[in-house]
């Protein structure tokens, strides 16, 4: 964001995406704080009609920034002031005036954007180019190390990852808060729960309520309830260890154009993460992206953990009690591999992965994700536990063995290597 004041103030407005509930409205006010003499925070979500009306003329300018001024009994000061934008997706003209508020250029401009896709309300207006998007997403492993006081971060265990070592005596510890990143989440209002409460009970009762958010939305979104069923059916088409997501057993309905668009919009929410089946592993992953197989995964491990036992209390939700006593069962690795998508997303990174059959053909064997790095793929697969056998990652690499430069099991252990396997512990998933 400050990388964008500095070099693009006044030239391009900012749009902040992200999901419902993520942080996009707290973090834009206290940039404008922080950075400006004075800030215009409008709330499209629960703004006064005389503010809106505002947008319906914006022909004359001057008159305009004298209104607005009028209204908020805020003062703006050239090239020293921002006005916000907040939940600009529930007044489309006020998006479409972007356009005409940047070349006039004397104030900077910020915007923020969630759930019902920014897109949905776009109908009858001109999108401004004027724009650059940034996307927010929920606290990843080293945010939520500082928010619990953790200020060394990542620092040291990047030290620990580039000069290939094991982490000794650190790592019970530091796999101990990756067990509670887990469950808390990177949601904010979860990890202010946890800070203020020190208790998972109370955690959960934020979380399940930012999920009932979401199934509201998802309701506006498609009011069939098919994107709600096929949100809340993610920890169950994880755990069937299917090599796609099986929207018929999730809604029973076969994949049509309509539930296409509804799965786009669900990824455009920022509430999910996709991971397409490659078609051909190789670099340009994307160029081999299949458009009918995909994984659906929660954009949040907290929330999923809590999505997981939806139907039951707190206390019968044994993901809690298993991952905080380093007694996860192997039926419910699916939560790790839901944590390392979010860990490669926050990174940057789009999600692939890959299927063949084995030799006897009845079976497939399945890379849980593929990352492309130069001129090579790196294949990774996900463990909750043991690392004694990884007969996926073996038979790729024997497969595709030229195109391939590390191969990576990530897992709850320390680091070491099997053969020409790393064996990397799931917190050093964001550095690969």
């Amino acid at each position: 964001m400050l990388d964008w004041k500095q070099q693009w103030g006044g030239q391009y407005a900012l749009l902040i995406k992200g999901a419902r509930r993520v942080g996009k409205s707290t973090l834009v006010e206290q940039f404008a704080k922080n950075e400006y003499k004075s800030h215009i925070l409008i709330d499209f979500s629960n703004a006064r009609k005389e503010l809106i009306s505002l947008f319906d003329d914006i022909s004359d300018l001057d008159f305009f920034f004298m209104r607005l001024q009028q209204q908020t009994g805020v003062k703006l000061h050239e090239r020293q002031s921002a006005i916000v934008f907040d939940e600009v997706q529930e007044c489309p003209r006020a998006r479409q005036a972007i356009k005409h508020l940047v070349k006039d250029g004397r104030y900077d401009y910020i915007e923020t954007g969630s759930l019902i896709s920014i897109r949905k309300n776009v109908q009858g207006i001109v999108i401004p180019s004027e724009e650059m998007q940034l996307t927010l997403h929920p606290l990843d492993f080293e945010e939520f190390l500082w928010a619990t006081g953790n200020e060394v971060g990542l620092d040291i265990l990047r030290t620990f990852y580039e000069k290939h070592i094991p982490l000794g005596e650190s790592h019970r510890g530091t796999m101990r808060d990756l067990r509670l990143y887990m469950l808390v989440g990177g949601m904010p209002q979860a990890v202010n729960a946890y800070l203020k409460y020190n208790n998972l009970q109370m955690v959960d009762k934020v979380k399940r309520e930012i999920i009932e958010l979401y199934d509201s939305d998802f309701m506006k979104l498609d009011p069939s309830g098919r994107s709600s069923m096929l949100f809340k059916n993610i920890p169950a088409q994880l755990n069937s260890n299917a090599s796609r997501y099986m929207i018929a057993s999730a809604i029973d309905e076969r994949r049509t154009d309509a539930i296409d668009l509804i799965v786009s919009e669900m990824r455009e929410s920022m509430v999910i993460n996709l991971a397409h089946h490659c078609t051909d592993p190789n670099v340009g992953l994307g160029m081999h992206k299949s458009l009918d197989a995909y994984k659906m995964y929660i954009a949040d491990t907290g929330l999923f953990v809590t999505l997981a036992f939806w139907d039951k209390a707190f206390t019968e939700n044994i993901i809690y009690n298993q991952l905080l006593s380093d007694k996860l069962s192997a039926n419910l690795g699916y939560v790790y591999e839901n944590l390392v998508a979010q860990m490669l997303r926050a990174s940057g990174n789009e999600l692939y992965y890959y299927t063949f059959p084995t030799e006897k053909g009845n079976t497939n064997y399945e890379i849980d994700f593929l990352l492309s790095r130069g001129n090579k793929i790196v294949p990774i697969e996900v463990k909750s536990s043991g690392y004694k056998t990884h007969k996926s990652l073996d038979a790729f690499c024997d497969k595709h063995s030229s195109r391939i430069s590390n191969r990576i099991l990530l897992y709850t252990k320390d680091y070491q290597k099997d053969g020409a396997t790393i064996c990397l512990p799931i917190y050093f998933t964001s550095m690969l």
